[in-house]
């Protein structure tokens, strides 16, 4: 039977391509699935410890069972169409926009946070970054992260919007705003969604420097991602 096989980032670059098609046996798990493709592809090795598995847009684990015509993505550590409250773009983000449209006469508080392209890393001399996302699911998961915050935490709204593609020095890559009664629950709901879309969220950003092009290292998946 055939999967569909996605391919992000640094593993983009290794298979040549975005997607393929590939043949597997019937009965075939993701984690048989991951095996062919490192014996086709062996630079991918090096990433084998790092990586998550995603079947039909969910993570999953190495033993879930595959059929014919799933998609399949191989998905290294991230760098996170529109939903309810999510959006991925690729033009510049109107932060003071999306403040503005989600304020209203309840919030004692709206806290914005944009996560901005600055001009070096470790050191090195950045001329511009460059981002790609799996985005249906991306979408899908920052939704999640969002009703996550909204039960945890004690705020009334919260917005994400992502930029991809080419982003200049001083562009905003990411802006969360967050409104709620109270200045502490916004806070804490912000933090926790920037770090958590940090770890979780299917983005990849690429460093492009003077002297060369890097795909910037990954945070660990957290704990609930399953990896075997």
């Amino acid at each position: 039977m055939k999967v569909k096989v996605i391919y992000f980032g640094m593993l983009r670059e290794i298979a040549g391509s975005q997607q393929e098609p590939i043949e597997v046996a019937e009965g075939a798990t993701a984690g048989m699935l991951f095996a062919q493709v490192l014996a086709k592809y062996p630079e991918m090795a090096r990433f084998e410890k790092s990586l998550a598995i995603a079947v039909n847009l969910e993570y999953s684990a190495h033993s879930q069972p595959l059929k014919e015509g799933d998609e399949v993505a191989l998905i290294p550590p991230v760098s996170g169409g529109n939903s309810s409250r999510c959006e991925i773009v690729r033009e510049r983000i109107a932060t003071e926009e999306i403040a503005q449209a989600l304020r209203v006469g309840e919030d004692g508080a709206v806290i914005v946070f944009e996560g901005v392209v600055r001009n070096n890393t470790r050191g090195r001399r950045t001329l511009y970054l460059d981002y790609e996302a799996y985005e249906a699911m991306a979408l899908k998961e920052m939704e999640a992260l969002c009703e996550q915050a909204l039960r945890d935490y004690k705020i009334r709204d919260i917005r994400i919007v992502h930029r991809i593609g080419r982003i200049e020095i001083g562009e905003t890559s990411v802006v969360i705003v967050v409104a709620s009664a109270h200045r502490g629950a916004a806070f804490d709901a912000c933090r926790f969604t920037i770090d958590t879309l940090k770890k979780k969220v299917p983005i990849w950003k690429k460093e492009y420097f003077e002297d060369g092009a890097v795909w910037a290292d990954g945070e660990p998946f957290p704990p609930e991602v399953p990896r075997d």
